[in-house]
């Protein structure tokens, strides 16, 4: 398993691809400081809530991170081959 420091790095050098949420939607976003800021909302996901999300993956849906900040993009982003590497 990736430290979650690496996986950051990923995050963060992936920052403007486009990735697919699990119903379909394309985003892209932008690593702002500690903060993912996703093009088609106004929230910013906290770095912490991927460290926390990172402990639960794989995910097989969005329930397990339900109680986080921007669950669907917290999905997509984690679950994408480019973040994933071949890790979980």
């Amino acid at each position: 398993m990736a430290t979650f420091d690496e996986v950051w790095e990923r995050i963060a050098a992936c920052a403007g691809e486009t990735f697919h949420q699990i119903r379909g939607g394309e985003f892209t976003y932008e690593v702002v400081g500690n903060h993912v800021v996703p093009d088609r909302t106004n929230h910013r996901i906290p770095r912490s809530h991927f460290r926390e999300a990172l402990d639960l993956v794989p995910l097989g849906s969005t329930v397990p991170v339900q109680h986080l900040r921007g669950l669907s993009y917290i999905f997509a982003i984690l679950m994408d081959l480019r973040i994933r590497q071949g890790a979980w």
